[in-house]
């Protein structure tokens, strides 16, 4: 989602975020939308926190390792690497008004690759994030460590388009793209379910451990298995055949849903 009219999205979605709870939103976005007047319009809630990741541009690296070397608290990750944490407060104009804001700095130097290789010039990365969480109360470690987090949304984003198919919706109506929307997320959150309590046990066809399970692999292992309908004394039966791997998991998941 691009920056133009991103604040219309988020008068939209914050109110339905509250609705669903009466605990303080922390709001975590990418670099797409650091402008100043999405962090505006955040800070003009106080039930609501953000973590914004900072867009360097053109900043000059030299000019941000010399202020790290003044204020930033160095650790050394291996041989080789070292990085500074520090934050700055921001000010910045809009409207005549004057708005300050923290932002969180990390500065990397390598001069050796991960693998020992050395390095003619030392390479040097700059990474920020802007946020209105409290120094106090969250230091500059923390602040990364809840914008990584941020990574685990975007998996299930990206797996929601790529796996379902609806990378890009089908009609130039809105209301048809709802349906379309609420029926593909009503299917996404079947087929999570489904891959919780038929892929992550004893009897799952996978073998290697996991927490959860892609909606591709669901598919694969349980949607898409090859069965015969057979219809005898009024009933239907589905017949695997005996060298299916996915049978037990199949029968098992049914079971369960059969049942509640």
């Amino acid at each position: 989602m691009s920056q133009s009219e991103f604040q219309y999205t988020l008068e939209r979605v914050i109110p339905a975020a509250k609705r669903l709870t009466d605990k303080p939103l922390l709001v975590r976005l990418d670099s797409g939308h650091d402008a100043l007047d999405t962090r505006i319009w955040l800070s003009g809630d106080e039930q609501v926190d953000f973590i914004v990741k900072w867009n360097p541009r053109k900043q000059d690296v030299e000019t941000w390792l010399a202020q790290a070397e003044q204020k930033g608290q160095w650790t050394s990750p291996r041989e080789g690497k070292r990085v500074a944490l520090f934050s700055v407060e921001e000010q910045q104009t809009r409207s005549d008004k004057t708005y300050r804001f923290r932002r969180v700095m990390q500065i990397t130097e390598r001069t050796t690759t991960a693998s020992g290789q050395m390095l003619l010039i030392p390479d040097i990365e700059i990474e920020g994030w802007w946020t209105s969480l409290d120094q106090s109360h969250y230091d500059d470690a923390h602040i990364i460590a809840l914008y990584r987090d941020h990574a685990t949304a975007e998996q299930f984003h990206s797996e929601f388009k790529t796996d379902l198919d609806i990378e890009r919706l089908p009609s130039g109506k809105f209301a048809t793209n709802d349906l379309i929307m609420t029926l593909s997320a009503y299917s996404y959150n079947i087929l999570r379910w489904i891959g919780l309590i038929g892929l992550l046990g004893d009897i799952s066809p996978v073998r290697h451990p996991a927490k959860r399970r892609r909606i591709k692999t669901v598919m694969q292992e349980l949607m898409y298995l090859a069965a015969r309908v057979i219809r005898t004394g009024r009933r239907l039966k589905l017949r695997f055949s005996a060298a299916c791997t996915g049978f037990k998991a199949f029968e098992a998941t049914y079971a369960k849903l059969a049942a509640s």
